[in-house]
């Protein structure tokens, strides 16, 4: 049984299973392209594997809940990049220099009051 690393995004979490195989991956049952629609997600997703250069060489299964599909895009890559580096620990500098073992802290900002949307204002009137 392989272990499950966790990665996350604004409010996506995506657990992955990684196994040694021949670069299979699964997320919530369906094929990267099926699952997101959008190429440029799928090459975030294999972004990691990119980096470090171990693509088509670990099998990965992946449940992700919560969020868009962006977000969830996000949370994959990031889970992807922890679990790398708990197979093996000489992948933390690349990933690391790449940005891709940092979980990315932006979230939505919340609604003021007074206000239209987050900064948006009514327009002021002077009569």
């Amino acid at each position: 049984m392989p272990d499950v690393i966790t990665g996350s995004r604004k409010t996506a979490r995506a657990k992955i299973m990684m196994q040694s195989g021949t670069g299979f991956i699964r997320i919530n049952s369906k094929e990267p392209l099926a699952y997101f629609g959008r190429q440029d997600l799928v090459d975030l997703v294999h972004l990691p594997l990119k980096t470090v250069g171990v693509m088509g060489t670990f099998d990965l299964r992946v449940k992700v809940l919560g969020g868009g599909i962006s977000g969830q895009a996000g949370a994959i890559c990031h889970g992807i990049a922890k679990a790398l580096v708990t197979h093996n620990h000489e992948f933390r500098a690349p990933l690391k220099s790449a940005g891709l073992l940092k979980r990315d802290p932006r979230q939505k900002e919340r609604m003021k009051y007074g206000l239209a949307k987050r900064r948006k204002r009514f327009q002021f009137s002077k009569r």
